[in-house]
């Protein structure tokens, strides 16, 4: 009588086993995509080398340069934690890289150096590390710590290789038209960002989509010289509470309208900072831009999009019967559509978005309260 199978076998040796082992590494890939490439996240440069950047190596490496400018807001630090959680989720390892030198040639904090660079160790390491950046999770690095006769070789040799013209557009990263490039550090400093990277030497250098042109000069730069090729991707700015502004960045309007309009801490009524009252963050998203019935351009849906809603969580809104009741909403395409159809009013949008952030900012809300020699500091 022949002998049975046994009724489990693990197929070692064989070619089923090899492809069950291969499709589920396939799968593991494709949910490192899905998280690292998901909204905010707006553009990867490119997709294909980041599969092929996941299928070679299991923990890449990241960087997202900081300019010390002064306090954090949603759009820097609570945007930047959530994706850079995301990102350790995929194995990823990132750093946050705290960008003195340059805060300098931009003026920022009055040009004073010395300021900047305690503000750098103080205050803005640890307004990342109050939203769950620790240290344990997230590698910090000060610029003027790492820059030696190396990294100034390698500015020249960009400089160089770069014309005035095209240096002169990507000084929009600095928040400046061409015409505001007034002194000679200023057309240096995307020469600077690009030679950052390359003595990072990073898998993946991330920033918001108004940094686009350096890496783009970084990478073709980098290729000339055999330098590693990173994998460049950019986030959605996020809009400032007071709504769509114009001021010349970009001859493309869109780009002109995402860059001006983005939450900057220069106008404190357009953002809400990471350690706002529970009042004032009531009182900003009291006066945000949000007409009705409009969904282009609306900061707060925005809000509600990138941050309330991102990973699965309802939106509640509370209002008397007589306009409509409670009413939640389990996805971002449902509380868009009913605004839309003007089913929800702005202030009932507005005071569900209140307290929705005033639960999220909870933690840096109370590691500042318990930490004000910090917020001192700027």
């Amino acid at each position: 009588m022949a002998r049975m199978a046994p009724a489990f076998s693990p197929l070692i040796g064989c070619k089923p086993f090899y492809f069950f082992i291969s499709l589920l590494s396939s799968m593991d890939i494709e949910k490192k995509l899905e998280l690292v490439s998901r909204p905010p996240v707006a553009e990867v440069v490119t997709r294909e080398e980041l599969k092929s950047l996941f299928e070679t190596n299991s923990h890449p490496t990241h960087y997202i340069g900081f300019e010390i400018s002064g306090k954090v807001h949603l759009g820097s630090g609570l945007l930047t934690s959530l994706l850079l959680k995301d990102f350790i989720s995929a194995g990823v390892k990132p750093t946050i890289f705290l960008a003195d030198y340059h805060a300098w040639i931009n003026g920022k904090l009055g040009g004073d150096l010395e300021k900047i660079q305690s503000v750098a160790r103080g205050y803005f390491k640890s307004a990342f590390i109050s939203l769950g950046l620790t240290e344990d999770k997230v590698k910090y690095v000060l610029a003027s710590e790492m820059y030696d006769k190396d990294y100034w070789r390698e500015v020249l040799r960009i400089s160089k290789d770069t014309t005035m013209q095209r240096m002169l557009r990507c000084t929009t990263i600095m928040g400046r038209t061409q015409k505001d490039a007034l002194d000679c550090a200023t057309v240096l400093y995307p020469a600077m960002q690009a030679a950052d990277i390359f003595m990072l030497g990073p898998d993946i250098a991330h920033a918001g989509t108004d940094q686009r042109k350096v890496h783009m000069l970084a990478r073709e730069i980098g290729e000339k010289h055999n330098k590693k090729k990173f994998v460049a991707l950019h986030h959605s700015l996020l809009m400032g509470l007071l709504g769509p502004q114009k001021m010349g960045f970009e001859e493309n309007a869109a780009d002109d309208t995402a860059i001006s309009s983005k939450m900057s801490k220069s106008k404190p009524d357009s953002c809400i900072f990471i350690h706002d009252s529970e009042a004032e963050i009531a009182r900003k998203v009291k006066s945000a831009y949000c007409p009705e019935k409009t969904v282009e351009n609306n900061p707060v849906l925005e809000m509600c999009r990138h941050f309330i809603m991102r990973n699965g969580s309802p939106l509640s809104i509370s209002r008397p019967a007589k306009f409509g009741g409670d009413a939640e909403f389990a996805t971002y395409s449902e509380l868009e559509l009913a605004y839309k159809e003007g089913k929800l009013h702005p202030m009932d949008l507005k005071n569900a978005t209140t307290a929705s952030l005033c639960g999220i900012l909870e933690p840096s809300r109370k590691y500042f309260e318990a930490h004000k020699e910090l917020l001192l500091q700027i």
